[in-house]
């Protein structure tokens, strides 16, 4: 089997292991950044508050279960995402460490990729991998925010019930009633099936690939986030083999804490960007206020900035960099670990056909 799908196969086992795990806060920190308030509204609910007491208030609300809302279109998302993006990654890297090795041969350089190449080859497969997956990703992110849609729908209801009853006098016996019959009505059911046919029926098939351009943008995230990667490794090997050590593996916890400060550089970087492409990817029809509703990338940022401020880019960026760096730190270390465990039965594989 070739190193390209090893490393493949074994990012797509490593994310699937760090998605399960973090799911629950991922699903809050997409409501966190689609949550849109007007500079100028009054709100109709409290403040949420912190990320845990609002895992508690989906779980009163919606069971256990809505914290996992997508979780099935998101592992596959995951598996092919990680999948994809080792595959290309893993190749692109065969060819730069290639190309290096030659210009070494030639006088130039140390035989090691650069920074800069790190940067290429992770944007690279980054780009492809955006380009297969984000369908996935738009499902899951329509499944995650869809009870908060359907609040947002109900809460524009009753201000509208509110602003007729002041105005009309008659109204206002049976406004209690209208009321209790707003807050009996449930989320109807929402599975993958249900947010494909929305999506297609808002915008047909070019609504699989909204938020296109701020993921694709968001690509130099893996990239800023392979590039440090790759250059803690590359710095803390030169050192051992510096220091003459025995090994120079890196052990898992070592990967673990590389990896975590890798993810913390890029989502500090890029998380207006996820903002932006989460609220393209969710349900648009919100309430009453054409002010939340975006018809694209740019747009969206003109009105964030006029209506809600600039703060609005950096919601939920608290639950991101936890869940995040802590998802990062574990799919990097499966992953390596993966991989060495598919060289030692390779290796033992290959004495037993020796003898």
């Amino acid at each position: 089997m070739s190193n390209a799908i090893v490393n493949g196969v074994a990012g797509a086992g490593g994310g699937i292991v760090a998605q399960i795990i973090t799911y629950p806060l991922q699903t809050v920190n997409t409501r966190q950044q689609t949550e849109r308030v007007a500079k100028d509204s009054v709100p109709t609910t409290q403040p949420a508050g912190s990320t845990l007491i609002q895992i508690f208030q989906v779980i009163k609300s919606e069971g256990i279960g809505g914290l996992y809302s997508g979780l099935k279109p998101s592992l596959l998302g995951t598996a092919a995402s990680q999948g994809i993006y080792y595959s290309f990654y893993q190749a692109f890297k065969n060819k730069a460490v290639a190309i290096a090795t030659a210009n070494k041969r030639n006088g130039r350089g140390d035989g090691t990729p650069g920074m800069l190449s790190w940067l290429l080859v992770a944007a690279l497969a980054g780009s492809l991998n955006v380009l297969f997956t984000n369908p996935i990703w738009v499902l899951v992110t329509r499944m995650q925010t869809h009870t908060q849609a359907e609040r947002k729908i109900v809460e524009a209801k009753k201000e509208a019930l509110l602003k007729e009853a002041s105005a009309n006098v008659m109204l206002r016996s049976s406004l209690s009633s209208q009321l209790a019959e707003l807050d009996s009505i449930k989320p109807r059911p929402y599975g993958a099936f249900q947010a494909a046919c929305e999506v297609y029926n808002e915008s047909g098939i070019a609504g699989f690939w909204k938020g296109i351009v701020p993921t694709l943008i968001m690509v130099c995230n893996p990239s800023i986030q392979f590039m440090i990667y790759e250059s803690l490794l590359k710095h803390m090997r030169s050192k051992r083999s510096a220091k003459k050590q025995d090994s120079t593996n890196i052990k898992a916890l070592e990967i673990f804490l590389v990896g975590a400060i890798a993810k913390l550089g890029a989502t500090v970087c890029t998380y207006p960007l996820l903002v932006v492409k989460s609220r393209l990817q969710a349900k648009q029809e919100i309430g009453g206020n054409l002010s939340l509703r975006y018809s694209g990338t740019v747009d969206a940022i003109i009105k964030m900035i006029r209506h809600e401020g600039v703060r609005s880019f950096y919601k939920g960026m608290s639950t991101k960099i936890v869940q995040s760096v802590f998802a990062a730190s574990v799919l990097f270390m499966v992953k390596e670990e993966l991989v060495k465990i598919y060289d030692v039965l390779s290796s033992k594989k290959l004495r037993r056909i020796v003898k």
